[in-house]
């Protein structure tokens, strides 16, 4: 078995586009010759298996080298995190102890301080040079690939350990259930450094696709490049899919090309998947987290607009459970922990084996994800267990509540966290970007009453937030996930608005 996927395309379709990169298309016979000449590189600095090599940088096309370059020299493709701050990089780096370092010139201060060899990506073809060709590092399946930064939301971020077996485990299933085909195109506009290179990018590269390669995202950008590729895939976070929706070229732009499109990191409102199909592009919900696949399920387009909530079934090698906190099975509609085994299954976090043990049993993987299983199979995510708060005896999911505010046309985005409360024990915290936060939005002001009695019209009593609370934005990591757990302490630091509806002694203020 060989995990060489650059070679093996340059031996069967070498003349097929495979990325564009800065205004050029680099077919697979490049693309293998690029990741070779890498390997060669690295070999010549008596690197080899299970050596740490890392990258830090907006996206580049070295992430593309060095992630084909991994079956040829058996390093480990490990992606920084280039949004965090220079203290937390250290940090990270003096963690993870890579061997070598990658970078762009935005970084070459951190790169001096962190004591590990690195290169310069403006010097990076002329540092590659010529030496000849890497032996056959003779990688197995559970070898690490890569270790990706999870995208946690509270402190450092873990390294989680992906070997080759999960990322071609992902990769087959990928292209036979999602139903990937040879002439399909896909941007990668989320970051290279964590795990949406692994949503399409790394599939197609199976199959022998095409990947543009965005440095960063800009959605005037991204919709000519959809129309002058022909792009057929389309993947993003919830943020970046309103953002395009609401760029002004939005309405006008060639989107004949496009198959579908696939949401991840959160759930996507339902004004901004209206904004898509309206355009006639099907619109899925996708699932996945970096230590399984990423992409666990698929649900064909009929289903997903008849159960836009819902993310499928669950991926051919993969399967999912979800249980009580006893470990028993749910009943059809029970809300319970989303487990998962299959081959891809990480091998664990990097160095921490306690966190490790706990997420690991026996090979399956305790997600942390609340999920429930319709009659008819179906799986829809509820939230995380983390975020599930009780309020008078009874579980409340922020993710209902939240789902039902994204149909009022005053709010932008929202979000639902559990705060203390001296008679419930906690309640809810509700904190909205408004529309009228907008410059382009006519929408009339909104009021933290007028919000709360919405919800109380549509929802049970225990499940209205008691407190309201509006943002300019909402703070996310770099996956586009919201960090919830800053929002209590973030917005107890600043002065309240008059606008904020909700009991007056409401923690913070925007």
């Amino acid at each position: 078995m060989t995990f060489d996927v650059a070679r093996v395309r340059a031996a069967t379709t070498p003349e097929r586009l495979a990325v564009h990169w800065r205004g050029r298309w680099y077919d697979y016979r490049e693309l293998d010759e690029r990741a070779a000449r890498l390997a060669a590189r690295l070999h010549a600095l008596r690197l080899g298996r299970f050596d740490r090599v890392a990258v830090l940088a907006a996206n580049h096309i070295v992430h593309l080298d060095l992630v084909l370059a991994t079956a040829k020299a058996g390093v480990v493709f490990t992606p920084l995190n280039h949004r965090l701050a220079p203290r937390e990089l250290g940090a990270v780096i003096a963690a993870l102890r890579p061997s070598l370092l990658l970078h762009d010139a935005a970084h070459e201060a951190i790169a001096e301080a962190s004591a590990v060899e690195s290169v310069s990506l403006e010097a990076y073809d002329a540092w590659l040079g010529d030496h000849g060709a890497a032996p056959d590092p003779g990688v197995g399946p559970d070898d690490p690939q890569m270790i990706l930064l999870t995208g946690g939301t509270t402190g450092l971020p873990k390294g989680a350990v992906v070997p080759y077996r999960q990322v071609r485990a992902n990769a087959v299933a990928t292209v036979a259930d999602w139903g990937l085909e040879a002439d399909d195109c896909a941007i990668q506009a989320t970051p290279c450094f964590h795990a949406a290179i692994n949503v399409l990018t790394t599939p197609l590269y199976h199959h022998g696709g095409r990947v543009v390669l965005m440095e960063r995202f800009d959605p005037a950008e991204y919709l000519d490049l959809v129309s002058t590729h022909a792009v057929t895939l389309l993947f993003m976070v919830p943020t970046m899919y309103a953002m395009l929706a609401h760029d002004a070229g939005f309405d006008g732009v060639d989107l004949g090309s496009v198959r579908w499109a696939i949401s991840g990191g959160a759930p996507c409102p339902d004004p901004v998947r209206a904004r898509f199909a309206r355009r006639g592009i099907p619109f899925r919900q996708g699932y996945g987290l970096t230590e399984a696949g990423v992409n666990c399920f698929v649900i064909d387009p009929t289903t997903a607009q008849r159960k836009p909530w819902a993310v499928g079934t669950p991926l051919r090698g993969l399967r999912a459970e979800i249980r009580r906190p006893d470990g028993d099975p749910c009943a059809p509609g029970e809300v319970g922990e989303l487990h998962l085994q299959g081959q891809q299954v990480f091998s664990g976090y990097f160095e921490r084996p306690e966190e490790t043990a706990a997420a690991l049993c026996e090979g399956w993987l305790a997600t942390g994800d609340l999920a429930l299983r319709d009659d008819d199979g179906d799986v829809a995510i509820v939230g995380r267990r983390k975020e599930m708060f009780i309020s008078g005896g009874e579980n409340v999911y922020p993710i209902e509540v939240e789902r039902l505010l994204y149909d009022h046309p005053g709010v932008t985005e929202c979000v639902v966290v559990g705060v203390p409360d001296e008679r419930w024990g906690e309640v809810g915290l509700l904190v909205v970007v408004a529309r009228d936060h907008e410059a382009d939005a006519g929408a009339a002001r909104l009021d933290g009453d007028a919000l709360l009695t919405f919800v109380r019209e549509r929802l049970a009593p225990f499940k209205v937030p008691k407190h309201v609370r509006f943002v300019t934005a909402l703070p996310k990591n770099a996956a586009g996930k919201v960090l919830r757990g800053t929002l209590p302490e973030l917005l107890a630091e600043r002065p309240r608005l008059a606008r904020d509806g909700g009991t007056a002694g409401a923690a913070g203020g925007a």
